[in-house]
């Protein structure tokens, strides 16, 4: 039988950068994963660029029952620590809007640079971690490779999202195993689809972008909008899928930058003739601005023509777009899991569990949900390197 002083499950963002944490305590560390490659999610992260960070990380940019929960290992481990280790390595990359930082180059090289750190632990891919049993003061692992022992477990294995990449819900049953509880999960940063009657209008716009605001009780943003034969995706769709719940309505401002109804009148004082519809190609994208016309009738009708209550109206149809959404794409396209490993069962400086010594649970198993725009891989760089060190 085997022995590590540290066995960690997952080889994703938390578990590779876990191990190197680790590795730097001068201990025995083994990494497990059942997939045949490491970090699938950094690989398709970003467009292919990974969206590594953002520099406006804090507790106010992430989900949970416990906000501030994040906020120790947040503090402890920066994005800026991260960008260090990004620039040693030679890598290059570039901020977008946001504080959003990318890679230049391909993704892949984040998971070289987390491999290279890691030197000096073990990585076992193709293996499956059958039980994990506490035997005295430590815990003895059946996997498909042979039986394993080892003095800290850290689980890094993430929540149910994309399980073409081979997310389960692992954790969480191992969580329970355990008797720690585990908070309602569901697909977040995912896209919304809707009723027959706004997929009338999505479905000839799919590909279709335009930046929008969304407002919601839980806040409002502001970020580009994609139609979709579903729906609709982009950042403001994914951001706001966090906070939506079903049966909630969304308010959408298609026109972010201004008044439309105010617009409309303007330039109907300035040149009435133009078709409505071409009067709105200054505000909307033209596919937009003709489907817009037609659904209000308009397709071929002259600005001047119009009373100023039309246009009121389809100002408010354009800044004010109301409607409800049925559902999401589900875990298929979540980029993330909401919800998870509860946080009142973990320390929050170690990500130990309270009442089992030696059990560790970091990155998105727990109930800590960041915002689109980088901030779930600085949660699992700062709950990895929390974990690593304590172990």
């Amino acid at each position: 039988m085997e022995q590590f002083d540290v066995v960690i499950l997952g080889a994703g963002a938390a578990g590779l950068f876990c191990a190197g944490s680790a590795l730097g305590q001068g201990k025995r560390v083994l990494v497990l994963d059942h997939a045949a490659t490491p970090a699938e999610k950094i690989r398709i992260s970003g467009g292919g660029r990974c969206n590594f960070t953002n520099m406006a990380t804090g507790p106010d940019r992430f989900l949970s029952q416990n906000r501030r929960f994040c906020a120790s290992a947040l503090s402890r481990y920066s994005p800026a620590d991260f960008v260090t280790l990004v620039d040693r390595a030679g890598i290059a990359w570039h901020e977008k809007t946001l504080g959003q930082l990318f890679c230049d180059g391909k993704a892949t090289q984040i998971t070289d640079m987390l491999l290279d750190r890691m030197k000096g632990a073990e990585l076992r891919l193709r293996t499956t971690v059958e039980s994990v049993q506490r035997d005295s003061d430590q815990f003895v692992l059946a996997t498909s490779a042979g039986t394993i022992r080892a003095n800290r477990v850290v689980v890094a294995t993430g929540g149910k999202s994309i399980p073409k990449i081979g997310a389960t819900g692992f954790a969480y049953d191992l969580a329970r195993q355990f008797g720690l509880r585990v908070t309602d999960t569901r697909p977040a940063l995912v896209p919304l689809t809707f009723a027959e009657q706004e997929l009338a209008l999505c479905k000839p716009l799919a590909g279709v972008s335009l930046e929008v605001r969304i407002d919601h009780k839980e806040g409002s943003f502001r970020d580009a909008l994609l139609f979709t034969h579903r729906g609709l995706s982009g950042p403001a769709i994914l951001q706001i899928s966090s906070f939506w719940q079903g049966g909630e309505s969304l308010q959408i401002d298609l026109c972010p930058q201004g008044d439309v109804a105010a617009a409309l009148k303007q330039r109907k004082q300035e040149s009435g003739k133009i078709a409505v519809a071409t009067a709105l190609t200054h505000l909307l994208p033209e596919r937009l601005a003709q489907a817009i016309a037609a659904e209000a009738g308009l397709s071929k009708a002259r600005l001047a023509d119009q009373p100023n209550k039309v246009l009121d109206a389809l100002g408010a149809r354009l800044n004010r777009w109301t409607l409800r959404p049925v559902g999401t794409e589900g875990y298929r396209t979540a980029e993330v899991t909401l919800g998870g490993i509860d946080t009142r069962d973990l320390d929050a400086r170690t990500l130990q569990a309270r009442h089992v010594p030696g059990l560790y649970f970091i990155g998105e198993c727990v109930d800590v949900t960041g915002w689109l725009g980088g901030y779930n891989f600085q949660w699992a760089w700062a709950s990895a390197d929390a974990a690593g060190r304590a172990a």
